[in-house]
């Protein structure tokens, strides 16, 4: 199996760098770090227009181009480098592919549309306040009100939470796990953004008091809820590889212009062995994500363990290479000025958005322990 873009993918990937380069350039990311607005809507709203990217990985029928893992990992990879903090990641890969997934064509029908051009945003709340990626640890609960449903409880570290137009909302039922949507402006829902580590993403607390809400296909919705945190496993791994990359570019860049003792400390043994050593770790971590991507949604247990792998190894490498980069920048390298410590925040956020590494590990053992000898 080729991990190599295609040429198609490859002007994919130009395009989508030549975008963010020019709408989202690190001054523009830096601005809305103190910004009142979560992000420029204006972008937002070209990126869907010009470039069809909300869609991308949506179905025709829905709107969307149609495309697959693979061609998200790509555009995923380069808004990673930029650390854009647009609603992409909540909107197309949480909740754009928990609806793609699901059983209920009415609702791919009323939302995915959406989504697809960019008019609406969306998210996906399954952790709980304890912080936990974990659908059937809900302590969030769904009741009967007439015909309809209403949620009560609390739902925390929800990408986008505070400013989504739906929320895909994980609750328990009594036929158990229940997955239903909920309008931003919901009677009852209050969304509060957190003040995190990470300032290039945002992440809210919601709560739900008698909160109105229409449920998403029949029955336990654990499997899908399984299938979608594999493929959101995957997406940050790719996202992951972006700013590892990134990172590396720049140690590299400042290691070839800053001299001393008359020469460029790139020149120096110990800043050669480094950068190499990041190189070698970027390079796996992008062959694990492309892996991951390339056989996301096939059947059996090849893509839980690949998203698996994918998400462990990548979260331990971009952190890494966000850490050596302010090592081998110095001094600057510590301050508030320098983007490097924006990069060494988004590695640490997403090392442990979605299960830390050592859970990852973790659930890696579980899954060869059950299927045994893997190829």
């Amino acid at each position: 199996m080729s991990l190599s873009l295609s040429e198609e993918q490859e002007e994919l990937r130009l395009l989508v760098r030549r975008f963010l380069d020019d709408q989202a350039p690190p001054a523009e990311m830096r601005r809305l770090t103190t910004a009142a607005e979560d992000y420029d809507r204006d972008v937002w709203l070209r990126m869907a227009d010009e470039l069809g990217l909300p869609g991308l990985a949506i179905a025709e029928e829905y709107g969307g181009t149609g495309l697959g893992a693979s061609e998200l990992a790509i555009v995923l990879e380069e808004m990673g480098r930029s650390l854009y903090t647009g609603p992409f990641f909540a909107s197309v890969v949480l909740a754009g592919q928990t609806l793609t997934h699901c059983d209920d064509e009415a609702a791919r029908q009323r939302w995915l549309p959406g989504i697809a051009s960019g008019s609406l945003t969306a998210t996906l709340a399954v952790a709980e306040p304890g912080g936990r990626w974990d659908p059937q640890a809900a302590s969030t609960v769904a009741g009967r009100a007439g015909d309809g449903w209403v949620l009560d409880g609390a739902k925390t570290y929800v990408v986008d939470g505070h400013s989504a137009d739906l929320l895909l909302v994980t609750a328990g039922c009594p036929d158990g796990l229940g997955l239903f949507g909920v309008p931003g402006t919901a009677p009852g829902l209050t969304g509060t953004r957190l003040d995190t580590l990470d300032l290039t993403r945002h992440l809210a607390r919601i709560e739900f008091e008698r909160t109105p809400a229409v449920r998403i296909g029949e029955g336990d919705a654990s499997a899908l809820l399984g299938r979608v945190g594999d493929l959101v496993r995957t997406a940050l791994a790719a996202e992951q590889v972006g700013g590892a990359a990134q990172c590396l570019d720049m140690a590299v860049g400042y290691a070839g212009t800053r001299e001393q003792f008359g020469r460029p400390i790139g020149s120096f043994q110990a800043i050669k062995h480094t950068c190499a050593q990041l190189l070698v770790e970027v390079e796996s971590a992008r062959s694990a994500s492309r892996f991951a991507a390339s056989v996301a949604g096939e059947p059996g247990t090849e893509p839980m363990i690949a998203a698996t792998v994918a998400h462990a190894y990548c979260s331990a490498a971009f952190t890494h290479a966000a850490k050596q980069n302010i090592q081998i920048h110095g001094g600057i390298g510590f301050t508030w000025e320098h983007d490097a410590h924006l990069y060494l925040r988004r590695a640490k956020s997403s090392e442990l958005l979605f299960g830390s590494p050592r859970e990852n590990r973790a659930r890696l053992a579980g899954l060869l322990e059950t299927t045994g000898p893997h190829r």
